[in-house]
């Protein structure tokens, strides 16, 4: 027991022997691996939890995540049922070319109109097939999938399905703007709808005098004075002993110059035992009509009879009889004579450029033109 006993106080005694150094040096190796493996263990950790968000970061950098999985479906409904031309969701007629791409009707239109304009085959922008009225077909399936997604509300801000969005914005729409019932004595207020009552009881035009209100209506007058004024020109040309009308058909032609330009005129027509021919134009014989947004129809009347003495006349056009076109009637005079034959390049009373369109993508325009005779 005592050599034993020597032997251990021997080992703990003798710092400085070779023994004593592999004890501590273990010891710190065990040390050091602890302290590593704690390390790794805290980076895996900070890995799997990533990073902190930084709040300054910009937003367009943060990733957008959907809400659930009709988002993702709504996502890829709007990128497979959008217009291959404007990239945007069809809000009325979905037209398909042969191959099943989808165009808008507005869209459709206006590629039929420039095909026109440019002397081309209209072509789909996607495969390249050719598009015409005849090749291509509504889309009803289309149609209706893309009435039944959710669209927001420009108002209230809110989600309603396509088919019944018109109808919230103009009737049930807390937040739409509307206007005063008493705008026609010149209140000017607009708001949303939920202020509207509040807003007529206590506006200060019911209260205003009969002076005040004098200027107002005479404003109105002046403009439905304009519209009478149009309609009494009409009753007293259906009043005249002669009268006369025909249905014309303006097609399309092509000038002989080095660049050619687009231009429409019609067969030889009889009208009041007077030969007639009516051409029209587009945006003033530009160079390049199809480059432009906006785009107008002009038109000539032109007597092909000889004439013994002055026609004074008066005529309009009208749409035809199975023509969607919108056409505000315009009433214009000439006196016909061998020299003065033709009449000046008038503009067709025609809404807007969409309805240019329309025509223009016709094979031919049908419209209805009225002449009469004034009595001297």
């Amino acid at each position: 027991m005592s050599s034993l006993e020597e032997r251990d106080v021997g080992v703990a005694a003798a710092p400085g022997s070779s023994s004593a150094g592999l004890g501590v040096g273990a010891v710190g190796a065990a040390a050091d691996a602890v302290a590593g493996v704690a390390a790794m263990q805290e980076e895996v950790g900070i890995r799997r939890e990533g990073p902190e968000p930084d709040p300054d970061e910009p937003p367009k950098k943060r990733v957008k995540v959907p809400e659930g999985e009709s988002g993702k479906l709504e996502e890829r409904l709007y990128s497979v049922l959008c217009c291959t031309v404007c990239l945007d969701l069809p809000k009325a007629s979905v037209y398909q070319c042969t191959n099943g791409h989808l165009m808008c009707a507005g869209c459709f239109i206006h590629l039929l109109a420039d095909s026109r304009l440019k002397e081309e085959q209209a072509t789909c922008p996607n495969c390249r097939c050719e598009i015409s009225k005849n090749l291509c077909c509504r889309n009803l399936a289309v149609e209706k999938a893309v009435s039944e997604l959710p669209t927001e509300c420009t108002f209230c801000l809110k989600q309603f399905p396509r088919s019944s969005l018109e109808r919230h914005q103009k009737e049930e729409c807390q937040d739409r703007v509307t206007q005063c019932k008493y705008k026609r004595i010149g209140c000017p207020w607009q708001g949303p709808f939920h202020e509207l009552p509040a807003h007529e009881s206590e506006c200060s035009h019911p209260t205003k005098t009969g002076t005040e209100l004098m200027g107002i209506l005479g404003e109105m007058d002046q403009s439905h004075r304009r519209d009478m004024q149009l309609y009494n020109s009409i009753f007293s040309l259906l009043c005249y002993e002669k009268i006369g009308f025909t249905e014309v058909q303006f097609r399309p032609y092509r000038t002989d110059d080095f660049i050619t330009r687009l231009y429409y005129e019609t067969p030889r027509f009889t009208v009041l035992n007077q030969t007639w021919v009516l051409k029209a134009r587009v945006n003033d014989s530009e160079r390049n009509p199809n480059l432009s947004c906006k785009r107008t129809l002009s038109f000539q009347l032109i007597l092909k009879s000889k004439v013994n003495s002055a026609l004074e006349c008066s005529f309009l056009l009208l749409k035809g009889p199975y023509d969607d076109v919108r056409i505000k009637p315009v009433i214009h005079h000439h006196s016909f004579s061998n020299d003065t034959n033709e009449t000046d390049y008038v503009p067709l009373p025609i809404s807007d450029s969409v309805e240019c369109n329309k025509l223009l993508a016709a094979k031919n325009i049908n419209l209805r033109l009225f002449i009469f005779q004034v009595q001297k």
